[in-house]
């Protein structure tokens, strides 16, 4: 267990295993405690592991005025600048990013911002647009309160962030706010920056995003790949763990060979050639 200061507030995080950095990003209502069944899987295959807790959820501190930065603009900002200086408080320059649903934005944001940085990300269950302001779509998605919720959710969520704010980050979530915001959301505009490889692996059935999602935001990144996941629902990690690990190391290793082909996979350089 260990913590990093930054701005007089704690980040907990983690790591495990040994060789190229990966990290991995919760989504908006997990935690580092989402991985505890994967990330074992990618360090035994060579990777030295990241996992943490962003501003305000698990065992990382909310700082001052919490619920008023959750809904503001400057959410993703600052989960993207949190990041950065644990990394570079880690004295870690280079490294890959997997995000599952928000924590897809962040490892947008930051492979946006910081190019150099990052090597490749695998992006999971992430929304690419809204078709209306994300209060409206909220309000449609998620219709049971906390307290309304099944008790095995609340469980969980009281393990993962603390008994004493689960209930309170699970309505901030419901109502609005986080990284997919207040308003119209649209990572269309940011996915072109994304230069490094990149993998969307989407499910197919998600109660939350449409598969149709996941091809927009393929369909918007200079070197993606899709992979889609069938009969799977939005919590690809849970619902398909073994496909999920597969799938991101096969493409992980071909992310750092230097035989990673831009093109269709199955055409030679010199076939092309005349």
């Amino acid at each position: 267990m260990s913590w990093f200061e930054l701005e007089g507030r704690r980040i907990y995080y983690e790591i495990h295993g040994k060789g190229e950095t990966l990290v991995l990003l919760h989504h908006g209502l997990g935690c580092s405690k989402m991985w505890q069944d994967l990330y074992p899987a990618f360090a035994e295959k060579g990777y030295r592991v990241i996992l943490y807790d962003r501003r305000g959820y698990g065992r990382s501190d909310e700082g001052r005025g919490f619920p008023d930065f959750f809904v503001s603009d400057g959410f993703r900002p600052e989960n993207r600048e949190d990041l950065a200086a644990l990394m570079g408080g880690l004295g870690i320059t280079g490294f890959h990013l997997i995000g599952q649903c928000e924590g897809g934005v962040v490892a947008v944001d930051y492979a946006a911002r910081y190019p150099v940085h990052v090597k490749s990300v695998v992006i999971s269950s992430t929304q690419c647009f809204s078709p209306k302001p994300m209060p409206e779509w909220n309000v449609e998605k998620f219709t049971k309160s906390f307290k309304e919720s099944p008790p095995e959710m609340q469980a969980k969520f009281k393990d993962w962030h603390g008994p004493d704010r689960a209930e309170r980050l699970y309505e901030m979530f419901r109502t609005n706010g986080g990284a997919y915001g207040t308003g119209m959301f649209d990572l269309r505009g940011i996915l072109p920056q994304v230069v490094c490889p990149a993998l969307v692996l989407y499910p197919d059935r998600s109660a939350l995003f449409d598969v149709e999602q996941g091809v927009a935001i393929y369909r918007h990144l200079p070197r993606g790949e899709l992979a889609i996941l069938p009969y799977c629902g939005h919590n690809t990690y849970e619902y398909k763990p073994e496909e999920y690990i597969r799938i991101s190391l096969d493409f992980l290793q071909r992310a750092v060979s230097r035989r990673y082909q831009e093109k269709d996979p199955g055409i030679s350089a010199t076939c092309c050639a005349t």
